[in-house]
Formats: C-alpha cells, structure tokens, sequence
C-alpha cells in the first residue's frame, strides 16, 4: 500500500499515525528470484508487488551533494561471472555478477595527503550541482504525497571509499588535519546545496549512508564520531531541521550501539536497518531511547530458513503491542532476502506479520512495493 508523505513524517516522528508501516525495504539477492521462479512464484511474487508492501515513493531533491564532475566508468574486462572497472574515483573494482550487488575495490585514489589535491576538485561546491528542473519536479510530487530525500556523503562512507577501511581508520590519529579537510570541504559544499534546494521547498528526510559496523562493531569509537562527524551532521542537519525537515535517516549495516548515542548528538532521528545478528535488537532499543530514534528494520532475515513456528515467534516478539503503539517503526527484513529462502516460507512471513498487525488479507487487486532503504 502507498503511504502519503504526511503519514510517513507523522509515523516517523511519533506523531499521530493509524498503524506501523509493514515493508520489504531492500528485496531479494542477486539468485533468490531464480530460485522462487523455479518453486512456482508468479511474476508478482517475483515483483514483489504481489505482497502489497507498505512505501513511500521518494523524489530527489534536485542537487548533488557527493562527488561531482568525476569520470564515468570505464569497464576494464567482463565476463559471464565478473566485471572489472575503474570506477568515478579511479579505483579498480570487481563484482560477481552471481553473488553480488557492490563491486569491491581493489586500490583506492589516496595512499598519502598530498593525493587529496588531486581528488579534492570533486567535492568543492559549484552552481551545476544544482538542477533547477529537479527542484520543481520534486515540489510537483511532494504535492502528490512524495518523500523529498537528499542524500549527503557518509562521512565515514567516503573515508573509505577515498583510502580503504584500514587506512581510514589509521588517519584519523595519523593525519588528524586531512580528516577535518576532508571533511570540512564536504561539508561546505553540502550546506551550500542545502540552502540553495531549501529556499524553494523543504526536504523531508535528510538520509547519510555509512555501513561503518560489522557483528563484532563499529569501525570507530564514539569519540572520533563526536570529534570529526558531528560538526559535518550538524552543520547539514541544524540548516535543513530549521528550514522543516523532520527525518535524518542513517543506513548502517552491523552492531552500531556503541555509537547511537553519538550519532543522535548528530542528529540523526531514524537507524535502519538494525540487524539482529549484530545485536541490533529493536525492542531492547525502543526501551533505551524511546521516542528519541525511529527504526526501519529490526526482523532477523535468517529466520525465514526455518519454518512457521519460528517465523511467528520472531514476529510477535517484534511486532509486540509497545512496538505497534509508539510510532517510529516501519517493520522489515534487515536486510535483503537471503538466497535459499523458500518461497513458502515468504509467504508464511508476509501473512502472519499482517495478521499480527491487523492488516486485511492480500488480495490480486493489492499491488505495491517501493524500496524503502537505500
């Protein structure tokens, strides 16, 4: 079912909301619709439409805020099983095309300090990252109901992206001064977007994509959050939130409880997509921050292997009154559909959740699905 953007902001920030939202925010791996297709699943069912998920459509808000003006890529060797490019930064990557989504670097564009400069044009502000008839085609749709988005650079996110994740995490002590440039410059220029984008309409959601945590924890600790992140988020956060904004989305991946606190210092009001194998619990987190963070997310994508009873156990732990009646949920797998899944065991998801919930029976005229993370 679509949800208007007015229901979406009132859900989201706890407000006045008739139910939770019940969504599959990411969809299948690369395989799964192959091997549901082989069990009998309808092209819907293949669609995802045919489980008529809850979504908000999202536009763009008309400027670019990472990098801009690089190269486009340039396949370097391809085959049935792989691709290798030189991607926008220069970096060589590879993605199996069976098994994957994300390419995965080979090399990175910084080794040393000085290889900034170089990369540094790419992040600086410019009147062309704004697009003036994205502007007014977001303020048309955010009249039909739409979620306006802008997406800022992660600030850990383009760390990465710029030296690798071991090198990242080593400058932060070692070149101290090129972090906050780094950091500095991007920020900048997307305060400089923001004013220009705010000056015509207001962005519903402020979304930042990190993925900086695995199982085992985040790659840093809540003081380099505080001392290099927080100025970047505030600075974007404080102009937007002032000018209407109600939603700051953060996306990542792992067990990031040792930074929520840091990162609502930030700003940021929404976490997804709360995995519980990383110990992303959304219970335990409803009761430790209240009304203080919404989630999307929170449902392990691994008990979908094994069967009704555990389904359901899973679901009615997750789906408990206090989590229905708060506001701020958007209930979901944590991740995508992992390959091996059966498709009886989806639709045994799907059904009992909208049971639980109170949700009417699908029916073949209830079609809809819009991805709801990115």
């Amino acid at each position: 079912m679509q949800i208007t953007r007015q229901q979406y902001i009132e859900l989201m920030s706890f407000g006045e909301f008739d139910r939770p939202m019940f969504s599959e925010l990411f969809g299948p791996l690369v395989g799964l619709p192959e091997e549901w297709k082989a069990q009998g699943a309808s092209p819907e069912e293949i669609d995802m439409v045919a489980f008529d998920w809850d979504y908000v459509p999202y536009v763009d808000c008309g400027a670019s805020l990472g990098a801009f003006g690089t190269p486009a890529p340039e396949v370097i060797e391809e085959d049935d099983e792989y691709l290798v490019e030189r991607d926008y930064l220069g970096r060589t990557t590879k993605l199996c095309k069976k098994t994957a989504t994300i390419p995965l670097p080979m090399d990175y564009p910084m080794r040393q300090p000085e290889d900034w400069e170089r990369l540094k044009p790419y992040f600086t502000f410019s009147e062309a990252r704004i697009d003036p008839p994205q502007i007014e085609k977001a303020k048309c749709l955010q009249q039909q109901g739409w979620v306006v988005r802008a997406e800022m650079p992660g600030a850990w996110d383009i760390l990465r992206e710029l030296m690798g994740e071991e090198r990242a995490c080593l400058a932060m002590f070692d070149w101290p001064d090129l972090i906050h440039d780094i950091l500095g410059t991007i920020r900048e220029t997307c305060v400089a977007c923001l004013e220009r984008v705010t000056e015509q309409l207001v962005i519903d959601q402020l979304f930042v994509h990190e993925d900086m945590a695995g199982k085992t924890g985040p790659m840093v600790g809540p003081g380099l959050v505080l001392a290099y992140f927080k100025p970047y988020y505030l600075a974007c956060w404080d102009l937007v939130c002032a000018r209407g904004t109600k939603l700051f989305n953060q996306d990542s991946d792992g067990d990031m409880r040792p930074l929520i606190e840091a990162f609502l210092e930030c700003g940021v009001n929404v976490m997804h997509p709360c995995e519980p194998n990383a110990g992303m619990d959304i219970v335990e987190m409803r009761k430790q921050y209240g009304t203080r963070v919404a989630m999307l997310g929170g449902i392990d994508k691994f008990v979908l292997y094994k069967g009704k009873d555990a389904i359901q156990a899973e679901l009615e732990y997750k789906m408990q009154p206090m989590m229905q009646q708060a506001g701020g949920m958007v209930f979901g797998l944590d991740h995508r559909i992992p390959n091996g899944v059966p498709l009886e065991n989806y639709r045994t998801y799907v059904k009992l959740g909208r049971e639980i919930l109170d949700l009417p029976p699908l029916t073949s005229e209830s079609r809809g699905w819009g991805r709801m993370a990115f």
